[in-house]
């Protein structure tokens, strides 16, 4: 049953436009609670960003997989090795870009590694969330075709299970924390030190080759629901299945919590079974709301524009702000007698979001991350009125 589900296109335009929310705010020193990610174990509000864009990646590859087979074998091969590749490769320019920075009050080329002053290794980070996203397609649109749906589901339940096991045998007296967790040891053999993400203080890599897994089955489930919706359609029965079915999984995730705790840096097995249960919740009344109540309006039209050209938008909101971080205004002169610069987004957080509230600066560093989405969403605005939509 072929029928357009405009509550789909919203849920993953509302996934896109949290996660540049989430991802820029005006200062990092000053973000309310619910947008940080959580210190380690538990989740927060920015915690299920990514997770249910991944498993808003598998609700659309339920609409375009049958296309894919239909095609045939190569067909099928072909679009999914390119689109693999073509993301990673984006996401890898991504951490390069803009290739230049300020270095000694002159422009220099940002190097693959190098060894700074203090002796720290430093690099392009190799991983990071478009890689994620990459691997993540490919190795669930793989085991979708070859599997199918009762296949998939029960490879995710191995994967799942599979991925707890082998955390325990790498590290037993301390499978889970972030000095003990065996995941690091294999990321820095595999890519090197110089290109692992350094934001715990340490070497350690939230997306990661080894806790790619359980973010695997994260994609299929939303593959199975996509494919359960297809296959009820438009009734009561579906709607009700997926609130169910987000029911079951968010009281097995909590079980688990408790020997297997919840964690998105490394991305636990209950944590998959968490964020797919509250994706599918949230999914429903969605649904509900904008396929049988018909609750659509400007609400709706203003996440739609971010999901039709979800990795464009998600690409620009990050490029943009480095490239224009290369235009520099001067401010003030710091106590050595250097002169301080800012960008240009910099200065406009500075003299026009921080007055807001001066007292409080997680005030001005909201109203910045908002007026940051309008940006983004007046692009992806443009773009979908002009009926280009980019897609890869």
């Amino acid at each position: 049953m072929n029928q357009r589900f405009y509550s789909l296109d919203v849920f993953r335009g509302a996934t896109v436009a949290l996660m540049i929310l989430v991802n820029n705010p005006g200062t990092w020193s000053h973000i309310y609670d619910p947008l940080k990610h959580a210190g380690w174990h538990g989740v927060t509000p920015t915690d299920l960003v990514f997770p249910f864009f991944l498993f808003a990646v598998g609700n659309a590859m339920a609409f375009v997989l049958p296309r894919l087979e239909a095609a045939g074998e190569a067909t099928f091969w072909k679009k999914v090795i390119k689109r693999t590749l073509l993301i990673f490769f984006i996401g890898l320019l991504l951490n390069w870009f803009p290739f230049i920075k300020w270095q000694n009050d002159a422009i220099a080329f940002k190097p693959w590694s190098y060894v700074t002053d203090d002796g720290k290794i430093m690099g392009i980070r190799i991983f990071g969330v478009l890689q994620r996203i990459a691997l993540c397609y490919f190795f669930a649109a793989v085991i979708a075709h070859y599997f199918k749906q009762r296949g998939s589901f029960v490879i995710s339940g191995f994967i799942l299970l599979a991925y707890w096991f082998i955390c325990v045998a790498g590290n037993p007296a301390d499978p889970y924390s972030l000095g003990g967790w065996f995941g690091t040891r294999i990321d820095l053999a595999l890519v090197g030190e110089a290109h692992i993400y350094k934001g715990e203080g340490v070497s350690f890599d939230p997306e990661g080759l080894m806790s790619l897994a359980a973010a695997v089955v994260e994609v299929i489930f939303g593959y199975l629901a996509g494919s359960y919706i297809q296959q009820k359609g438009k009734t009561h029965e579906m709607v009700n299945g997926l609130f169910v079915a987000g029911c079951v999984l968010l009281f097995a995730a909590y079980c688990w919590d408790m020997v297997f705790p919840i964690n998105k840096k490394i991305w636990t097995s209950s944590y998959t079974l968490f964020t797919s249960g509250l994706a599918l919740l949230v999914l429903s009344v969605m649904v509900y709301v904008i396929e049988f109540k018909n609750w659509r309006g400007s609400w709706s039209r203003f996440f739609d524009v971010f999901g039709k050209n979800a990795l464009f938008i998600f690409v620009l909101s990050g490029a943009l702000p480095r490239l224009l971080a290369l235009i520099r205004i001067p401010t003030e002169v710091s106590e050595n007698g250097k002169q301080q610069y800012t960008s240009p987004f910099g200065w406009f957080y500075e003299n026009i979001c921080k007055a807001i509230m001066p007292s409080d600066p997680r005030v001005g560093s909201l109203v910045y991350a908002i007026s940051f989405i309008l940006l983004m969403w007046f692009f992806a605005w443009l773009l979908d009125r002009k009926k280009i939509y980019i897609r890869v």
